[in-house]
C-alpha cells in the first residue's frame, strides 16, 4: 500500500485521447522517473468531447470515454502494483449543463421545475426567475427565432439551433405555436446578453454552462460523492485534489465531510493564497495545490535591480501609444474587479442584494460591488477572516465616501456567518477576484511576464535569498505535506517560459532595444500589449503560428482594453494577428527573434534547472506536470494541455540511465536528469529530506547561490546567471573564491557523480557542469 502522504506526484491529463488505460501503461516509466503517486485530472463523466473534464455531467460514474469504472480499476491495480499511489482531481462546485440532455439532474429540473427531485441540488433563485430557471442561449429575439425555425418543437423536445430542451408533461400538443409552448415550460430561454444582469443560478465564475451545486446540503453532498466514496471503500484511490473549494458555501464543513468519506486520506485544496495569507489551520486538508510555492521560487530567480528600468520601459510604452500611466497594483485590481462586479458578474451582485432584502436598489448594489472590488483575498471563512471585510470596508469608504452610510449598514450583516448574504458574499468575492485579477489585470500588467502567474502578486518583483529561505522554512513547519508546483493545467505560462523571461530583469536595457526593433516591425498600437505578446514569442520560442495566434487573441481579449470577448474589435485584432504573423512571414523579424532567444536561452535554462531543483528538493510534496521533466514552454490553456511525447521521454531517460551525461541544450535531457535524480532520491532516501536549514555560501559571488540542507540532501542552485557571467568577464572567474561550507567528509553530486572532500567546496568546481548540484554524504 502507498504511504498516506505522497513523496511526490505526477499530473496526467486524462481525456478521450489519453485514457486511464493509456495512463496505466506509463506506470513503469513513472517509477523509473522517481514519482511517488500518479495525479489524475477529473475522471467523472463529463460533457462529450471535453478535454479537461471539469464539466462533469454525471458525478456518479467514471467517464466511459476516459476508460470507465473498469478502466479505473485496471489503472489503479497497475499503479498500486508498481508502488504508486493514486490522487484524483474532483470538482464539487459545479456540473456541466451546456448540453442539458447529457445531465439527467439538470434535464429533470428543466422538465419539472421546482417540483423536480433534483431542484435542491442546484443554487437557483426561483423567485427572481418567476418560478423558472433562465438558460442564456438565445442570440436573437424569440419572434425571429420562431419565424426562422431556429426555435421549434421537434421529436418531443424544444430545440434552438443545436440546443435541446425538455418539454414539461402536458405542455405541448399539435398546432401549438412555439412561443406558447415555451411559455408553459419551467425555464425561460434568455438572450445571452442578459446573462450578466438577469441570470438566476450560480455558476462557476462567469461560465453559465457550469451550474453550481449545493454541496453544503448533506443530501446533495452524498448524491454528488457516491462514486468518490466508492473509490475509497474499494481501495482504488488514495487521495484527492479538490477543485475550487472557495466557490462552496461552507468549504470548512465540506472538507470535514470529505475527511469522513475518505477516512482522512491525503487531500489538497486548490486554494489561491494572496501574498502574506496562510491556509486556515482548521481546514481538514493537507495543504494547497502549490501556487504559493511557485511564486516564491520564481521570484528568488528575478533580479531586483531590473525593476526600476522595466517600470521605465512600461511607462515609455504607455506614453508612446497614448495610454495613461500605470496604476499601482492595488488600484489597478480594484478597478478591474469593480468592472467585473458591474459587468459579467453583476447578476451575482444583484443576488447578494436580494439576500440582504433589497431588490433593484442601486445604492446597495453599488456598495456591494465596491466591497468586492477592495476585498484583499479570495474569500474569508467566517467567523475567521473578519479582518478582510474590515479592510475592504475602510478602502471602500476611502474610495467612495458618499457610500459610507450604506457601507456601514451592510458590513455588520456581511460579517455575520449565519446571514445568507454573508455566506454568499464569501462565495462571490473569489469569483470577482479570479475574473478581475487572473483573467484581466494579469494581462494588463506586462512589465515582466514571470510575475503574472496564478497565486502571485505582480507588485512583488523579486525575493531575496533570505526571504526565500524564510518562506520555505514556514512551509516546512506549517504545511509540510502541502503540494508544490511550477506548472499546471491552469498556469498562464509554463515554468520554463517564466524562467526564460526572468532573464529580462537582468538585461532591461537590452530588452528595451530588442522590443523597440520588434515593435518597429509589427505592433498592435498598444505598447503594453506589444510587450506582453513579444514576451510570449521569445519566451515560448520555438512555437507554431497557431499556438502564438491563439495566445495573442486570448491575451488581448482578456485584457479588455482595446478588444474583448463580448465586443471584439476586428481592426485591432487584425493588428494582433499581424504581430504574430510577422514572426513567420518576415525573415528579418524571424531572425531577430531567433537571435535574441539564442542570447537569453542559456540563462533561461540555468533559471529553469534552478527552479526545478528548488521545487523538487524543497519542502512540501512536489508535483511534476505532465511532460515538464523536459522543457515546459507552454502558454495559457488550452496550450498547456497539449499531448505529451512520452516515447521521447522514455528514450532519454534510458539514455541517462545508460550513463549519458547530457549537455544543457534544447533537448531538455539535462532537465530530465535533474528531475529524475531528485525524485528518485526523495523516494528512496526520505530521511534526507526531514528539515530545512539554509546552507552557508561565502565569497564574492555568494549572492548568486541558493543552497539548503534538507537533512542530508544539500541542494545548490544558481541565480542571476547573466550578472554572474558579467562577473566572470570582468574578473576572469564568475565564482572566484566563492565556496560552499559543509562538515568534513566525502559528498557526492547525484547529477554528475563527482565526489568532493573537505569542509569547503569551491562553487566553481561544484557547478562546473550544471548550474545546480544535489549533494549527499559519501563517495560515488
Amino acid at each position: 500500500m502507498p504511504a498516506k502522504v505522497p513523496v511526490s506526484t505526477y499530473r496526467l491529463q486524462i481525456r478521450p485521447s489519453f485514457t486511464l488505460d493509456d495512463a496505466a501503461a506509463l506506470a513503469d516509466y513513472l517509477v523509473d522517473l522517481g514519482v511517488g503517486w500518479v495525479y489524475l485530472s477529473p475522471i467523472l463523466t463529463s460533457s462529450e468531447g471535453s478535454d479537461h473534464g471539469y464539466d462533469v455531467v454525471d458525478p456518479t460514474t467514471v467517464d466511459s470515454a476516459r476508460g470507465g469504472a473498469d478502466g479505473l480499476a485496471r489503472a489503479s491495480a497497475a499503479f498500486h502494483a508498481a508502488g504508486l499511489g493514486v490522487l484524483v482531481d474532483i470538482v464539487p462546485n459545479h456540473v456541466g449543463v451546456a448540453r442539458p440532455a447529457e445531465n439527467a439532474w439538470w434535464w429533470d429540473v428543466l422538465t419539472h421545475g421546482r417540483a423536480s427531485a433534483w431542484a435542491s441540488t442546484f443554487d437557483i433563485d426561483w423567485d427572481f426567475g418567476g418560478g423558472k430557471v433562465r438558460p442564456p442561449v438565445l442570440g436573437e429575439t424569440m419572434t425571429d427565432a420562431a419565424a426562422s425555425g431556429a426555435l421549434r418543437v421537434e421529436d418531443g423536445e424544444l430545440r434552438y439551433h443545436e440546443h435541446r430542451f425538455p418539454l414539461a408533461p402536458g405542455s405541448w400538443s399539435d398546432g401549438d405555436d412555439v412561443a406558447t409552448v415555451l411559455s408553459r415550460q419551467h425555464y425561460e430561454l434568455m438572450d445571452w446578453r442578459r446573462e450578466a444582469d438577469d441570470l438566476n443560478y450560480r455558476r462557476f465564475f462567469a461560465v453559465s454552462s457550469l451550474a453550481a451545486v449545493r454541496v453544503e446540503d448533506a443530501e446533495v453532498f452524498d448524491r454528488t460523492h457516491v462514486e468518490v466514496a466508492r473509490w475509497f471503500s474499494e481501495g482504488l484511490v488514495d487521495g484527492l485534489r479538490v477543485d475550487h473549494p472557495d466557490g462552496l458555501r461552507d468549504p470548512v464543513g465540506y472538507f470535514e465531510r470529505l475527511d469522513r468519506v475518505t477516512e482522512s486520506a491525503y487531500v489538497v485544496a486548490e486554494k489561491i493564497l494572496e501574498r502574506g495569507e496562510a491556509l486556515p489551520q482548521f481546514f481538514a486538508a493537507d495543504g494547497t495545490t502549490g501556487y504559493d510555492a511557485l511564486a516564491e521560487i520564481d521570484r528568488v530567480l528575478v533580479d531586483p535591480s531590473g525593476e526600476e528600468r522595466l517600470d521605465a520601459l512600461d511607462a515609455a510604452l504607455r506614453t508612446a501609444t497614448g495610454l495613461p500611466a500605470a496604476e499601482p497594483w492595488p488600484e489597478l485590481i480594484a478597478g478591474t474587479k469593480r468592472a467585473v462586479a458591474d459587468g459579467i458578474l453583476h447578476s451575482e451582485v444583484r443576488r447578494l442584494a436580494r439576500d440582504l432584502g433589497t431588490t433593484d436598489d442601486p445604492a446597495t448594489e453599488d456598495a456591494l460591488a465596491e466591497l468586492l472590488a477592495w476585498f484583499p483575498v479570495y474569500r474569508s471563512y467566517l467567523p475567521a477572516g473578519r479582518e478582510h471585510l474590515d479592510h475592504a470596508h475602510r478602502a471602500a469608504r476611502a474610495a467612495r465616501p458618499e457610500l459610507a452610510g450604506v457601507l456601514d449598514r451592510l458590513v455588520p450583516l456581511l460579517a455575520d456567518p449565519r446571514h445568507p448574504a454573508a455566506q454568499r458574499f464569501s462565495q462571490t468575492s473569489g469569483m470577482v477576484m479570479a475574473k478581475g485579477v487572473e483573467d484581466t489585470a494579469f494581462y494588463r500588467s506586462t512589465r515582466l511576464g514571470t510575475l503574472t502567474e496564478v497565486g502571485a502578486d505582480p507588485s512583488q518583483f523579486a525575493l531575496s535569498v533570505d526571504a526565500f529561505h524564510a518562506a520555505q522554512a514556514r512551509r516546512h513547519a506549517s504545511w509540510p505535506s502541502s503540494m508544490t508546483t511550477l506548472s499546471t493545467h491552469d498556469t498562464k505560462r509554463g515554468e520554463d517560459v517564466r524562467a526564460r523571461l526572468a532573464v529580462l530583469a537582468e538585461i532591461p536595457e537590452r530588452w528595451a532595444e530588442v522590443l523597440e526593433e520588434l515593435r518597429d516591425a509589427a505592433s498592435t498600437g498598444h505598447g503594453p500589449l506589444d510587450a506582453l505578446l513579444w514576451q510570449a514569442v521569445v519566451g515560448a520560442w520555438p512555437a507554431s503560428r497557431e499556438r502564438l495566434r491563439a495566445y495573442a487573441e486570448k491575451a488581448a481579449r482578456e485584457a479588455g482594453e482595446a478588444t474583448s470577448w463580448l465586443a471584439p474589435d476586428g481592426a485591432f485584432e487584425a493588428r494582433v494577428g499581424g504581430l504574430i504573423d510577422a514572426v513567420f512571414d518576415d525573415a528579418d523579424v524571424a531572425a531577430r527573434v531567433e537571435s535574441f532567444v539564442a542570447e537569453i536561452e542559456p540563462a533561461g535554462w540555468s533559471n529553469a534547472l534552478s527552479a526545478k531543483l528548488l521545487q523538487l528538493a524543497g519542502p512540501g510534496v512536489p508535483d511534476v506536470y505532465q511532460g515538464s521533466e523536459l522543457w515546459e514552454q507552454s502558454l495559457v490553456d488550452p496550450d498547456n494541455r497539449r499531448p505529451v511525447d512520452f516515447a521521447e521521454r522514455r528514450r532519454l531517460l534510458a539514455d541517462l540511465d545508460a550513463g549519458l551525461q547530457p549537455p544543457v541544450d534544447r533537448s531538455g535531457a539535462a532537465k530530465l536528469l535533474v528531475t529524475s535524480r531528485t525524485l528518485r532520491l526523495r523516494r528512496d532516501r526520505p530521511e534526507l529530506f526531514t528539515r530545512y536549514t539554509p546552507a552557508t555560501v561565502v565569497g564574492p559571488a555568494a549572492d548568486h547561490v541558493v543552497a539548503v540542507d534538507r537533512g542530508g540532501a544539500l541542494s545548490v542552485a544558481t541565480r542571476l546567471p547573466v550578472a554572474l557571467a558579467r562577473r566572470g568577464a570582468a574578473s576572469g572567474s564568475p565564482w572566484h573564491d566563492t565556496v560552499l561550507l559543509r562538515h568534513a567528509g566525502p559528498t557526492t553530486d547525484v547529477f554528475t557523480g563527482r565526489t568532493y572532500r573537505g569542509g569547503a567546496i569551491p562553487v566553481a568546481e561544484l557547478l562546473a557542469v550544471y548550474p545546480v548540484a544535489l549533494l549527499t554524504a559519501g563517495s560515488s
